[in-house]
């Protein structure tokens, strides 16, 4: 089995300082509409599939440096350690890293352990979300998509922002999908694809509450 869990806008404080920087020495902070974000000295504002240089975009000096960077001299995080809440670093533990996948807006279908710079972007409709950091459904990303196909069964833990999201970079997948949702109405069926409600009062960020049952064997997989 795989585990998928959607990311999360809040990522470490540690990781200020380190990433990918700019021609002027600013740092690099991944957006989904920079030309929308604020004046800063401290941040240069840019999309993934920007141009890094006149050849290659952030996208694939990001897989290239994955790749060779051994001793990450840049300080990037494993995707599971970037964000905040300490139930990515708890289904690494009870899954495995091999197992566990994070579905970033960002970035796409990522790896657990994939190294990853600081980023901004989110499928949220939520009002407090700043219009430059909210990605929309035509906008052109060339989305990672790590996840490998050998038939296992994959559980995707997420809100019905991100669910179009997964349906997408899944979509040739030929093991089966469970989706855990939250809502009182059932999505839409898919050939291949079988939801499970998770039930609980919570309903902003009921992801990390399911997560978290599932590492305390409370629901069962």
């Amino acid at each position: 089995m795989k585990v998928i869990l959607q990311c999360s806008g809040s990522k470490k404080p540690t990781l200020k300082g380190n990433g990918f920087r700019a021609n002027d020495g600013r740092l690099i902070k991944f957006v989904a509409d920079p030309k929308g974000a604020p004046v800063s000295d401290e941040y240069y504002f840019a999309r993934p599939d920007d141009l890094a240089d006149a050849r290659h975009t952030w996208r694939e000096k990001l897989l290239a440096y994955n790749k060779s960077e051994t001793s990450n001299p840049l300080g990037l995080l494993p995707a599971y350690k970037l964000y905040d809440n300490k139930v990515y670093e708890d289904m690494a533990r009870k899954f495995g890293v091999d197992r566990f996948y994070i579905l970033s807006a960002g970035w796409g279908l990522i790896a657990a352990d994939f190294l990853l710079p600081d980023y901004d972007i989110t499928f949220s409709k939520a009002k407090d979300v700043p219009p430059y950091c909210r990605r929309h459904k035509l906008d052109r990303y060339d989305d990672y998509c790590h996840l490998y196909d050998d038939d296992d069964t994959v559980y995707f833990i997420g809100g019905k922002d991100y669910l179009p999201f997964f349906r997408k970079l899944t979509a040739d997948y030929k093991g089966d999908k469970v989706v855990y949702y939250n809502s009182c109405m059932r999505p839409n069926a898919e050939d291949g694809l079988y939801f499970e409600r998770f039930i609980t009062s919570q309903r902003t960020n009921w992801q990390y509450a399911c997560a978290q049952a599932l590492i305390d064997g409370k629901v069962k997989i």
